[in-house]
């Protein structure tokens, strides 16, 4: 892999997560964005899954690297239905949306 000019940084996401949740405010926050978090895992391991890289995503569907970085960032931008769609079917997937009635206590 030849010299590195940087070093990497290691990054414990669960430790990240043990010490974040001491902080007040938060787990609600955290916790507020589930679905976003959750969507950007399954975009993130789909295109990995695909072997592609955010460039190749980007050239598929006719748009930047930097816009699919932005797509795939928990919480940062809400993608429209017809963008998923687009990601979805660039690396071989389908979309599956489905509403799960709460459960009453």
């Amino acid at each position: 892999m030849g010299d590195l000019k940087y070093k990497p940084v290691l990054h414990n996401h669960a430790e990240f997560l043990a010490m974040a949740r001491q902080r007040p405010g938060f787990n609600e926050a955290y916790d507020g964005l589930e679905l976003e978090y959750t969507v950007a895992r399954q975009m993130l391991k789909a295109r990995t899954k695909a072997g592609f890289t955010q460039d190749a995503v980007a050239e598929r569907m006719g748009t930047t690297r930097s816009a699919i970085s932005r797509l795939e960032a928990a919480g940062r931008h809400a993608p429209w239905l017809a963008t998923l769609k687009k990601y979805v079917a660039t690396v071989s997937c389908d979309l599956q949306v489905k509403f799960v009635p709460k459960k009453v206590v």
